[in-house]
């Protein structure tokens, strides 16, 4: 039986969106450009740079251990079954600690960050906009730029490798009380058993990607609400649109980073 191929037309449509992408690379690149610009140049707002530090990291600190906590439970019940099955459940304190260390850990709590800082960031922002208090600012001599979008970015830049951390901690810790009521292992032979498995090939990259994560979460959630458009409709979309396009390119970061590290480790 023989298959017709139909060719397939690019419509003007598809050209359209196409443009439109590149457009938005474009102009998301002169952001990030303005932004290392406007990052070094006087006056530093730091009086606005450690409220934005406390309203990110302190508000995202319940989320984040709740969240780590119920992944560190998770992921020991649903792999310590596995492991009894292969006789390698001694191994199982290294082969969880290595896995959030390294991956799930950085992962899960910067996604759970562009779910609720990059949300707002762009509601915030754009709200601002439509109602032009970044004109009148702008009118009246003030750096919008600075005080509100070179702030947001640094202070998510430095709070999430924190949150990261700490969420880290916290999985560690639910996956300990698994171990210790399913296999009576104390706490501290499960941690040290954890740390001697880590080394600093695990934690340097790990750390270091997370600093680009609060970076990728702050420049999109400040771009989409800095030149939100569309009136009171437009707050949501920059909203919406921030959360998507944040959680999009972190996993394209994350690519990046154990690409490079795949490579590091091979030299």
């Amino acid at each position: 039986m023989a298959y017709i191929v139909k060719p397939v037309f690019i419509t003007s449509k598809m050209v359209s969106r196409i443009k439109k992408f590149f457009i938005q690379i474009g102009e998301l690149s002169y952001f990030a450009g303005r932004l290392f610009k406007e990052t070094f140049t006087l006056p530093f707002e730091f009086k606005e740079l450690l409220r934005q530090c406390y309203h990110m990291g302190n508000r995202s600190l319940v989320l984040v251990v709740m969240t780590n906590f119920i992944i560190g439970l998770v992921l020991t019940l649903q792999s310590r079954p596995t492991m009894i099955q292969f006789g390698a459940v001694s191994m199982m304190p290294n082969m969880v600690g290595i896995s959030i260390v390294r991956e799930i850990g950085p992962v899960i709590t910067a996604l759970i960050c562009a779910g609720r800082i990059a949300s707002g960031i762009g509601a915030e922002l754009g709200s601002m906009r439509v109602t032009e208090q970044i004109d009148a600012m702008e009118v009246s001599g003030t750096n919008p730029f600075k005080y509100l979008v070179v702030t947001r970015i640094l202070a998510t830049t430095l709070m999430i490798p924190l949150l990261v951390i700490f969420g880290d901690l916290i999985a560690l810790y639910g996956s300990a009380l698994v171990e210790n009521l399913k296999g009576q292992v104390s706490f501290q032979l499960y941690f040290n058993t954890v740390f001697d498995a880590l080394s600093f090939g695990d934690l340097v990259p790990a750390t270091i990607k997370s600093f680009f994560f609060g970076f990728v979460i702050g420049l999109v959630g400040c771009y989409k609400g800095y030149y939100c458009k569309k009136g009171t409709a437009g707050v949501g979309v920059a909203a919406n649109t921030a959360v998507v396009t944040a959680s999009l390119l972190l996993f394209v970061v994350d690519f990046i980073a154990v690409f490079v590290s795949d490579i590091f480790y091979e030299l």
